[in-house]
């Protein structure tokens, strides 16, 4: 399913499940037919190892496998990936690396995301990039992205991410992790040749400083999201090279290298 292209309704009732649940308001308890996200989980193994189990949502699992192995250090290009299976139904995904004997890391560090899900420890890379957008062109782009969160207005319940020019969104996918968000445009511009280098990343979910890591990873060097950011994000982006925006209202909140944004009055 290409997530990027309309979506109809047919497609988005294969992500999500009808459920009857019980509302109370003045009128008392009424049973109601709600829709709610459909969850997974998928297991990765790298050259037959075990390597994480990762809960998501059932849509673009062959760009969240290559987005995660990429954002985690364990392939540095989609050539390196000999060959990939994806089966949903046995909740796997069997990769192959060129490199037959790679040892897989074992140092990880759980995210604060949903599942319990693991990141391995990488290194960010500072973010040295030129481009500049102006507020408008931030608040313009927020309004496309809401209009692109097709999945959350049909059942709620999941995040979205989007990367974009200063002008529009070029990849957007959705899933009930946030991190996952991040993998699956990372592993769809791997698998297409997108570049993601000085475009922006737009997010409903809280930026914390793996998610920075990501962008970082990315090399994207603004990161704008519906939410506010953890403090360590907040330093962690001012280290990057990252500017870090919060949009929620119609007003735009810079935590950290506002110049991109042409703000110089600091």
């Amino acid at each position: 399913m290409d997530m990027n292209k309309a979506i109809g309704l047919s497609d988005i009732k294969g992500l999500a499940s009808e459920i009857v649940c019980h509302r109370f308001s003045d009128q008392g308890w009424v049973g109601t037919p709600v829709h709610v996200p459909g969850e997974m989980k998928i297991t990765i193994y790298v050259n037959r190892q075990e390597l994480v189990t990762i809960l998501c949502t059932p849509t673009k699992l062959n760009y969240l496998v290559l987005g995660y192995l990429y954002g985690e250090g364990i392939i540095s290009d989609a050539g390196e990936v000999v060959m990939m299976r994806v089966c949903e139904d046995k909740s796997l995904a069997d990769v192959r690396l060129k490199n037959p004997g790679y040892e897989l890391p074992v140092q990880r560090t759980l995210t604060s995301g949903c599942g319990g899900g693991a990141t391995f420890t990488t290194r960010g890379q500072r973010v040295d990039s030129g481009v500049v957008v102006a507020p408008a062109e931030v608040m313009s782009l927020m309004k496309q992205f809401q209009d692109r969160m097709d999945l959350y207005r049909f059942s709620g319940g999941v995040h979205t991410s989007a990367l974009s020019d200063t002008g529009n969104l070029l990849v957007v996918a959705e899933d009930i992790g946030r991190h996952n968000t991040l993998d699956k445009i990372q592993g769809e511009c791997l698998a297409t040749g997108l570049a993601t280098r000085d475009r922006l990343l737009l997010t409903t979910g809280r930026v914390s400083s793996e998610m920075l890591l990501k962008a970082a990873k990315m090399q994207s060097p603004v990161v704008v999201s519906r939410h506010t950011p953890t403090e360590k994000a907040v330093f962690l982006a001012r280290d990057l090279g990252i500017t870090l925006v919060g949009a929620r209202g119609g007003r735009l909140t810079v935590y950290s290298h506002p110049e991109r944004l042409g703000c110089t009055d600091y």
